[in-house]
């Protein structure tokens, strides 16, 4: 092979080594996207989190669109290590139950009951109190919820937090909602 051959050899292989390279490596902006959206679809159940819109919040609580979904379903991926910040799978009624209590209305607006799946479990600072922002917080086990203002005096369920079965959060207040401590 003359001088000529090899150089334009060598070159070849360094041009299909720098796009191999470029197809391997994934741009920090893109992983953090899929770890976002692989860690908001663990929340719920598979035939749900396939389809489920993924949205995360800015700084400033505007919805960012990581994925679109075509089951009326959206999941964020919260913000891991922070109290009430673990990621969840909601119904359109039980987003809007969500954005109601975000921004402090007096009662939910959603006319419906509403789902909501947290499979990886979850925290908050109070079973009692909706507004609670400090203490000692709760730990919850995998679980499920229907967004819906259940009475602990109609239902005969309890009103404290537990590890098993199901239970009434923030019995008597308008944020009254079930939450149901299992796997579905």
């Amino acid at each position: 092979m003359n001088g000529i051959a090899i150089s334009a050899l060598f070159l070849a292989c360094l041009s299909a080594k720098a796009i191999v390279a470029q197809t391997e490596t994934v741009p920090p902006k893109e992983e953090s996207k899929a770890r976002k959206i692989a860690h908001a679809i663990s929340a719920a159940p598979a035939n749900i989190a396939k389809a489920a819109k993924v949205v995360d919040l800015d700084d400033k609580g505007n919805e960012i669109v990581l994925r679109d979904g075509t089951n009326g379903f959206t999941c964020y991926p919260g913000h891991p290590g922070m109290v009430g910040g673990q990621p969840y799978c909601a119904d359109e009624a039980a987003v809007q139950w969500e954005r109601d209590l975000a921004a402090r209305k007096l009662k939910p607006t959603n006319s419906e009951p509403g789902i909501e799946y947290m499979l990886l479990g979850g925290t908050d600072w109070s079973g009692s109190d909706p507004s609670a922002t400090s203490g000692t917080p709760i730990k919850e086990p995998p679980h499920w919820m229907i967004m819906w203002p259940f009475d602990p005096k109609t239902t005969g369920l309890s009103v404290h937090a537990k590890q098993t079965g199901t239970w009434i959060m923030w019995a008597g207040t308008p944020y009254a909602h079930l939450m149901i401590n299992q796997n579905p």
